[in-house]
């Protein structure tokens, strides 16, 4: 199980590189991100924003490798769907999407179908835009997820608001508050996996 943050407001990180992202990337920096490069764009932007009192959101992806096909549930707490739930439940957590997600909505059949093939006697697919789970049930491939967070509320910028009397007034929050929550979740998101992987894996035996 391998979460990392993928995205920070503008900058995001290229699917293609994914597969050669390691654990000890992703925690080499305050960031959470595996590509020093893009790390450090994404630490000097949260730092920019902490200077104006503003705030960011992004997103995190997990890949989970070694996942035996079969694991999951076809109606009734589907594979995606326990994942879904788990991770919708972490603060500040905005949108789950597997595989292709919501770019799929844009394919073809054609293009978004994994075809399936025999590789060394072992099932397997050509692709992977399902992101390892078909029907609610893990496909043998690794599955892949992302989760989006938004902007932390709370900044020290002027806002509107109402009063419990029911005024109109401002308000600035005061007191420490960080500008970018997405690299505090990431090791949320690999232990919550963990637990729905493991009560998926009993449920399936």
């Amino acid at each position: 199980i391998k979460a990392f943050t993928s995205q920070i407001g503008p900058y995001s990180i290229d699917p293609s590189q994914e597969m050669y992202f390691t654990s000890a990337m992703t925690e080499s920096n305050p960031v959470r991100c595996p590509d020093a490069e893009l790390a450090k764009k994404m630490e000097d932007y949260i730092n920019g924003l902490r200077r104006e009192q503003d705030s960011t959101g992004g997103c995190v992806t997990c890949i989970v490798n070694g996942l035996p096909a079969g694991v999951g549930n076809p109606v009734f707490d589907k594979l995606e769907s326990s994942l879904a739930k788990a991770m919708l439940g972490i603060n500040a957590a905005k949108g789950f999407e597997y595989g292709d997600g919501f770019m799929s909505a844009g394919q073809l059949g054609s293009q978004h179908n994994d075809a399936f093939r025999i590789e060394n006697g072992m099932i397997t697919t050509l692709t992977n835009h399902s992101g390892g789970i078909q029907g609610g049930i893990s496909n043998g491939q690794p599955i892949r997820f992302r989760v989006a967070f938004k902007p932390t509320p709370t900044i020290g910028q002027q806002q509107l608001t109402v009063t419990r009397s029911g005024k109109e007034t401002t308000m600035e929050a005061k007191g420490r508050h960080d500008p970018c929550v997405v690299p505090r979740a990431v090791p949320v998101v690999e232990a919550l996996t963990a637990l729905v992987l493991l009560d998926q894996w009993i449920a399936s035996r």
